[in-house]
């Protein structure tokens, strides 16, 4: 599996991670011990590195047989316009300098949750060192039709969630399904609050016919013209970011 390279740079970016914590508040929220700790590492550490984790909707490489070409989010028109650059183009405006970022499509993890080796296969992934990561999937989890499956599910996610904050304790953010399912987002929502992450609901996005690409050009596939088109790429994109927003203001006003 290959990560996608947003940007090369190594600049730092002027983030401290302490404007993240007070949104924890209200999209997840964190024990004591783990606020304290929080806490502490937010006045030493800076954002230089953001990881994406995801699956089409992040990352899609060429795929002819069903009439895709790029390799980018599926199914923005082009790198530019999908959430992954939109997210990262605007944090790095706000800070002046651009952040070194890796993508990777871990649609494989969905599909195969149960036996997936995490430590195996995203090596490069935890050793990468985000400061910042954003967790999008879902979508392609089997449905979870029976408690044993819930349990499993949550269980690799917890594992996976666990993996990545294990040495730096980066800030991490899960998003919903583009295409909700009650019992997939309820297992994403409550696997981020226990890891003391923020939970961003995205559900509603799929009710408005305009965020889907179909909406705006047409595609001979109907699985690719079911993604975010570039509205609901802006849509996503903005979710997080104003949940990044929330917690800027919280932090004014103290």
């Amino acid at each position: 599996m290959r990560c996608h390279p947003v940007s090369k740079h190594r600049l730092g970016m002027r983030m401290q991670i302490a404007t993240f914590l007070a949104c924890v508040l209200v999209f997840g929220g964190l024990g004591a011990a783990d606020k304290a700790s929080a806490q502490v590492a937010a006045t030493t550490t800076e954002i230089h590195k953001i990881l994406f984790l995801g699956n089409s909707i992040t990352l899609h490489g060429p795929a002819p047989a069903i009439g895709w070409s790029g390799n980018w989010g599926m199914a923005a028109s082009a790198p530019e316009k999908d959430f992954v650059h939109l997210v990262t183009s605007s944090l790095a405006k706000t800070a002046g300098t651009a952040p070194e970022v890796m993508v990777k499509n871990v649609a494989e993890f969905e599909r195969q949750y149960a036996s997936y080796d995490v430590a195996e296969k995203l090596a490069d992934a935890l050793g990468f060192r985000a400061e910042l990561v954003v967790v999008a999937l879902g979508e392609n989890v089997p449905s979870l039709d029976s408690d044993e499956a819930k349990i499993r599910f949550g269980s690799s996610l917890k594992q996976l969630l666990r993996g990545l904050t294990s040495d730096n304790r980066p800030i991490i953010i899960v998003r919903s399904c583009f295409w909700p399912n009650q019992a997939k987002d309820q297992i994403l929502k409550q696997t981020c609050r226990e890891a003391g992450g923020i939970f961003v609901d995205i559900g509603n996005l799929s009710k408005d016919e305009s965020n889907y690409a179909r909406s705006e050009r047409k595609f001979d596939h109907t699985g690719v013209a079911a993604h975010p088109g570039d509205r609901g790429m802006q849509a996503i994109a903005n979710a997080i970011l104003e949940a990044i927003e929330a917690q800027r203001g919280k932090r004014t006003e103290k």
